[in-house]
């Protein structure tokens, strides 16, 4: 053996650990020595080395052994159980109400928030700090925007995004029991791999990795399950159901010892009879069909088990492809019905052999391990050609080393620091709440910065690539600032109106209050304030805003109390019109309406008698000495405030007045001696009054168009 072209590969399992050696001729690989030797006590569980002597113990008898034949081993390569792994679905929220477009590195962000929540999540319930787990890899389950699911947050908007992952991890303890399991056994390791990695570089090469395919090792105790797409693995599972459920089931159905009950097992894929003795001694040939017609359940528990994962694992959908290895594989009929329960065509399912390793040289011996060498094999190869090495960075100036499972980015190495992703982006500014015209409104403050990462000097992003030996360093981003905003900004356009008042044009504006006080639109916007926007609703609030409430007192009815009762007199009331039509100062106007106001008129006594219909005066018309006299007498009397009103005096509104009627309104002859002169003749004293020519006193009634003469005796005689 060349011990430079040779390859020592170990696979710590559960139940057993098997050894390898592998020889590489010109870029193939020839199997020298498979060996397997079982764990003398319960040593390991689930993948994990409990007992680290005892695991030591045990790879040093198998070193020795191999020692003899081959010579000094001081190196080998070694796998990480994929059962070992632990994976969890974990959410991030984040507020981008306002905020501009979403970028990668907000999404990036927001992803690895999500996965950080997972890690702490997975602490939490192994009771442990999250920086003892490796992430391994994580896939998006969905994205979402306000509650609706979408399929990428790039360049979108809305008030909050939502990404839920599904998250790998490998606890670093399970690394550090196999560090420490090799060094008592007096062997370095040289490189190590993951279990589904190791089967998975050996069937699925990169060209076929951009395929969604899951590869499944369905061992013992467990099955592991990896699931390639997009040129990487994106998921890792494990079900605590695989080859163990089946065996019971052929052991509790037949009575078997289980070590008989596995010898079944394994000629049931190979024979058309299986002979087997029950504990009671009884020898029986059962045809394959009747066993695996009594193991049915069984053989369903396992296949509904693995597809539920896969589907969890893929986001909810079946992959293009699976492959099955493992010694568990090649269960009855297994392929068959996990196909159902995937929903995939038959042959989209496939036990995989050692035969399906390229550049493999198999020979008749390796073909009787079938499946259940892929994995042991595929450690020694991809540890070789895909090792998976331990990195240092230093992440402000704390050294971290990292499991180089793939390509690390900078977001990798903050996870591994344990720096909380989701306090790196600056808080926003605080927020205003003011209320505008009733309504509450929030005025944001402006959002945070994201942190600011720098790479050996250099700015760097969440997603860029580091190498061993890199120095990052990580600031959180700037808070952002308190909300401010200006009355200007928060009102667009104050509402206005133009209306014609007595025809002249006039345009009002609503008013800005803040906290109840008239305020400027350059004045600022303070929290709490209470905000309104006045617009007068009616016609007499418009008066006053245009300080012509004057015009509306003009135009107040006009009333007059007479005699004790109050009296509204419409010919001398003001009145207010809009478009025409009488209104009240408490009706309301509109854009371009025409209001008109009539102010109130002040009458004379005469001007009230005429509206109110009563008479001032009595007259009649007589003749004297054939002359025409208007005979007039006061009807009534206008008192006011004692004083006697003429018939041109002012009466202003509300005020009190009395009107006394005159009782006698007839006329007599004596009363034309008020309205004309006598010319009393020098000869004579003695003179007859004479109405319509009949003599009369001074006392007769007189009636309209008597005809009224005075006769002097004396004159007459001399004529």
């Amino acid at each position: 053996m060349n011990n430079e072209t040779a390859i020592f590969a170990l696979d710590i399992g559960t139940r057993s650990v098997v050894g390898v050696i592998l020889q590489e001729t010109n870029g193939s690989y020839q199997v020298l020595e498979l060996r397997m030797k079982e764990h003398s006590e319960r040593a390991m569980l689930d993948g994990q080395i409990h007992d680290v002597p005892a695991v030591a113990s045990t790879i040093m008898d198998m070193k020795n052994e191999l020692e003899q034949k081959y010579g000094s081993l001081k190196k080998v390569s070694v796998a990480a159980a994929g059962r070992a792994l632990k994976t969890v679905r974990a959410e991030a929220t984040f507020s981008i109400a306002g905020k501009p477009m979403m970028t990668k590195e907000d999404v990036t962000h927001l992803e690895l928030s999500a996965v950080q929540q997972a890690q702490a999540t997975l602490a939490a319930q192994q009771h442990e700090q999250s920086h003892h787990y490796y992430c391994v890899g994580y896939s998006v389950v969905h994205y979402k925007i306000d509650g609706q699911e979408i399929g990428s947050l790039i360049d979108q908007q809305g008030t909050e995004a939502t990404v839920e992952v599904i998250a790998t991890f490998l606890p670093k303890i399970v690394v550090e029991s196999l560090l420490a399991a090799l060094q008592r056994a007096e062997l370095e390791m040289e490189a190590l791999t993951l279990e589904p990695i190791a089967a998975i570089n050996v069937l699925i090469p990169p060209t076929m990795r951009r395929l969604n395919v899951a590869l499944v090792d369905i061992g013992a105790g467990t099955s592991d399950i990896a699931i390639t797409d997009l040129g990487t693995v994106v998921a890792y599972g494990m079900v605590p159901i695989a080859g163990d459920e089946i065996t019971e089931a052929i052991s509790d159905h037949y009575l078997l010892d289980f070590p008989l009950a596995e010898k079944a097992k394994r000629e049931l894929s190979v024979n058309e009879t299986v002979t087997i003795t029950d504990i009671l001694g009884f020898e029986t040939d059962v045809p394959r069909e009747e066993m695996i017609a009594a193991i049915s359940p069984a053989i369903d528990r396992l296949a509904e088990a693995i597809s539920k994962e896969i589907f969890a694992l893929n986001g909810g959908k079946p992959p293009k492809a699976v492959m099955l290895v493992g010694g568990g594989s090649l269960t009855p009929e297994l392929p068959k019905r996990l196909a159902k329960q995937l929903h995939l065509p038959e042959n989209r399912v496939a036990i995989r052999g050692v035969e399906a390793i390229q550049k493999l040289n198999v020979t008749p011996e390796l073909k009787v391990y079938g499946p259940a060498l892929v994995t042991p094999v595929g450690i020694a190869i991809s540890a070789k050609q895909n090792p998976v090495q331990y990195i240092s960075v230093h992440v402000n100036d704390q050294l971290i080393r990292l499991f180089d499972m793939k390509q690390l980015t900078v977001g990798d190495c903050l996870l591994a620091a344990g720096i909380p992703l989701h306090k790196l982006y600056g808080k926003p500014g605080m927020a205003i709440v003011v209320t505008v015209n009733g309504q509450l409104v929030t005025i944001p403050g402006t959002y945070g910065e994201p942190p600011r990462l720098w790479k050996n000097g250099e700015s760097a992003s969440l997603d860029s690539f580091v190498q061993n030996g890199d120095r990052m360093v990580v600031e959180k981003g700037r808070d952002g600032k308190k909300a401010a905003i200006h009355l200007k900004e928060l009102i667009d356009e104050l509402p206005h109106k133009t209306v014609t008042i007595n025809g002249e044009p006039y345009e009002i504006k609503a008013t800005v209050y803040q906290n109840g006080r008239p305020a400027s639109l350059d004045g600022e916007v303070h929290d709490r304030d209470i905000i309104d926007v006045k617009m007068p609703e009616t016609i007499a609030a418009l008066l006053e805003e245009l300080q012509l409430s004057h015009l509306l007192q003009a135009a107040m009815p006009y009333t007059v109390h007479i005699n004790g009762t109050t009296t509204e007199i419409k010919p001398f009331s003001g009145a207010l019109y809009k478009n025409r039509i009488e209104v009240k100062p408490s009706a309301s106007f509109e854009d371009g309406d025409m209001i008109d106001i009539i102010p109130q008129k002040t009458p004379t006594v005469q001007e009230l008698a005429d509206a109110k219909q009563f008479r001032l005066t009595y007259s009649i018309p007589v003749r004297f000495n054939g002359e025409i006299v208007t005979l007039t007498k006061q009807a009534v009397q206008v008192m006011k405030n004692g004083q006697l009103l003429k018939e041109n005096d002012i009466i202003e509104s509300e005020a009190t007045i009395e009107i006394v009627e005159q009782v006698d309104e007839t006329f007599i002859f004596q009363d034309i001696f008020n309205y004309v002169e006598v010319d009393v003749p020098s000869y004579g004293t003695a003179f007859h009054l004479l109405k319509n020519g009949e003599r009369v006193t001074f006392y007769e009634p007189l009636a309209p168009g008597d005809h009224l003469e005075i006769v002097w005796e004396n004159a007459v005689q001399k004529g």
